[in-house]
């Protein structure tokens, strides 16, 4: 189906990420029902022969950015982002799968409101290598309800949203923080007050593992937890009960939390809070 809104999908890939998984996921973008005017993929850092021999398979069809040294997600879709041609960029990770209407269904909804400037949607979370159904992650729909969520947890899933470049630059981009970069750009276009969406609908089936649930822990990733509701704080957005309460939670499950638990507790108990 011919599309008439041009718009940009961005991703990026490193070295340690698969490369049938990268194949598989360019696949979902390019057969899609409203296929994407462009596809920015940032080469972050040196890759393997491997993923290099999947993006040359692809070269005609991808608009390719190269970072000689891994610099993390943040900095490189920063770059990415610059290389984007198009008003409306979409986001996609570089081991999910969008499901075929994934771009239909969020150009509509741009169409449907001027006003939006990002919108997001449902996943389905799969096991890495079987693909089988392990939880769903929906949330929130109404701008109102997605600004209250957010000074609680992440108001969007990463991999399904499509925004506004001016809107989202206009916020200053992504800035690093680990493993927050989004959490962090959507608190920051909240404060400029920004308008969000999220679809019903599953946009993406998004690979999942036990090591997904070790990067949600750690001191480190805690210490960005702390730096992001800092924020908020500090710019009136949650108070000071609020700020003690969040942390405390965070601080139990992301440092105290084995992994194990850590994994049931995001997939069996967060999903239906």
């Amino acid at each position: 189906m011919k599309n008439s809104t041009p718009f940009s999908v961005l991703m990026s890939v490193y070295a340690k990420e698969k490369a049938s998984w990268l194949k598989e996921s360019l696949e979902s973008v390019f057969n899609q029902t409203f296929p994407p005017s462009e596809t920015v993929l940032v080469a972050d850092g040196p890759l393997t022969p491997e993923l290099e021999s999947v993006i040359s398979s692809f070269k005609d069809r991808l608009k390719l950015v190269r970072l000689p040294e891994n610099k993390g997600l943040g900095t490189a879709l920063n770059e990415g982002l610059k290389a984007c041609s198009y008003p409306l960029v979409a986001r996609m990770d570089s081991d999910d799968i969008a499901v075929a209407n994934r771009f239909e269904l969020q150009i509509a909804a741009f169409e449907r409101d001027k006003d939006l400037s990002v919108s997001g949607g449902a996943i389905e979370e799969i096991d890495s290598l079987t693909k089988k159904s392990i939880a769903f992650r929906r949330l929130p729909l109404g701008d109102g309800e997605l600004k209250s969520f957010l000074k609680k947890r992440c108001p969007f899933n990463h991999m399904t949203v499509m925004f506004k470049k001016e809107d989202v630059l206009s916020a200053g981009g992504y800035l690093h923080l680990h493993y927050m970069e989004d959490y962090y750009l959507w608190t920051r276009m909240a404060e400029k007050g920004f308008k969000f969406a999220n679809l019903p609908q599953i946009l993406v089936r998004a690979r999942t593992d036990k090591a997904l649930y070790g990067r949600r822990g750690g001191f480190e990733y805690f210490l960005s937890n702390k730096k992001l509701y800092s924020y908020m704080k500090e710019h009136g957005m949650i108070g000071l009960k609020d700020y003690i309460y969040i942390l405390s939670i965070r601080f139990f499950v992301q440092t105290l939390m084995p992994n194990s638990l850590r994994s049931f507790f995001y997939t069996r108990i967060l999903r239906k809070l």
